[in-house]
């Protein structure tokens, strides 16, 4: 489970529960409205052209990157894309085969199940699976022991959709039976701008484009993020001024929230403070700098660090993480000799 720091925390890229009816609502439904990851999009639209015109569902997706880059979203596009009902769950919901099983017999031919959190599947959830997606059948055993029979069910043709932010997780065989996989990439300021701005008029939000392009640059190039600040800052325009969010306006929200200029809050700053100040720079394994940051590993892993190793601040080694140079340079810190190798941070 999320730790309340990080589900308070305004450039966080994990989803909140509250927030789950907001997203909703900006959401694109088709995939021209989808801003950004044009590679994706361009590929993704000869994908479902293809199948549309054989009359067919579409292969098994798999949709891989960090949170808050737009899996889901584009899950829900491929549904309204392809006229085809959608059903929801996650990785962690689906406890037993049974679950799946009563999931998988639920489904209607043309259907599409998108398993968001794939990686977190058990094994034995994986295995029946595998039939399920190759040959479109649920293999249910009957009794135990020496008595026990198997019962094969068939299956309507449906679409598998799995969202991960640990693609490295899936087991080779799942993986393999994916027809098409995509991987989101953080997004350009100019694109979170074009976002920021839909979002600002489906909110009826007056935002002047000083205003849009300080909150992108501020964003960690994920859509979620900018929607929160977005938020944040019209909340701020309302009690501060008239409503409307200009630059100047903006700038003084976000220095209200601690985001410096590329983004960074208190929580990363903390973090490569840590492996500053507690471990010289690094390198630090990942199991220590979770304890001296009070942070999960996961979290860190998942969350922190993708954003902070963007940036050129944090680098995995295979002796643990290091703070680079321009790290310090941000924190306006002076770089450490590093003594093994004669040279600076």
């Amino acid at each position: 489970m999320p730790k309340k720091q990080d589900k308070n925390r305004v450039v966080s890229s994990k989803e909140s529960a509250e927030e789950v009816a907001f997203e909703k609502n900006l959401r694109p439904k088709k995939l021209n409205e989808y801003i950004g990851q044009n590679k994706v999009k361009d590929n993704l639209n000869i994908f479902l052209q293809a199948a549309k015109k054989r009359g067919e569902p579409i292969e098994h997706v798999l949709i891989h990157g960090c949170p808050g880059l737009g899996k889901t979203t584009l899950a829900h596009i491929i549904a309204n894309e392809m006229g085809s009902n959608i059903k929801i769950t996650s990785g962690p919901a689906i406890e037993k085969t049974g679950d799946l099983a009563a999931i998988l017999t639920n489904l209607e031919k043309g259907d599409i199940l998108f398993i968001d959190e794939i990686h977190r599947l058990n094994k034995t959830i994986e295995e029946v699976l595998y039939p399920a997606m190759e040959d479109y059948s649920l293999d249910i055993i009957i009794g135990k022991g020496p008595s026990a029979r198997t019962l094969r069910l068939d299956l309507p043709k449906f679409t598998l959709i799995g969202a991960t932010t640990r693609i490295s997780l899936i087991s080779a065989p799942l993986r393999d039976r994916f027809g098409a996989s995509y991987k989101l990439d953080f997004y350009e300021d100019e694109d979170i701008q074009k976002i920021i701005n839909r979002s600002a008029k489906i909110l009826d939000i007056e935002i002047d484009s000083d205003a849009s392009k300080l909150i992108a640059e501020r964003a960690r190039r994920t859509p979620r993020v900018a929607n929160r600040l977005l938020k944040r800052v019209r909340d701020f325009a309302q009690v501060k001024a008239d409503g409307d969010v200009t630059g100047n306006l903006a700038l003084d929200a976000l220095k209200l929230l601690e985001i410096d200029e590329l983004g960074l809050d208190e929580v990363d700053r903390k973090i490569l403070m840590a492996i500053i100040e507690k471990f010289s720079g690094g390198p630090v394994g990942l199991n220590t700098l979770a304890a001296a940051t009070n942070e999960e590993m996961d979290t860190l892993e998942d969350i922190y660090e993708p954003f902070l190793m963007q940036l050129g601040f944090l680098q995995r080694t295979p002796r643990g993480r290091t703070a680079t140079k321009r790290a310090f340079e941000h924190l306006g810190l002076k770089p450490i000799l590093d003594k093994e190798q004669n040279s600076l941070l």
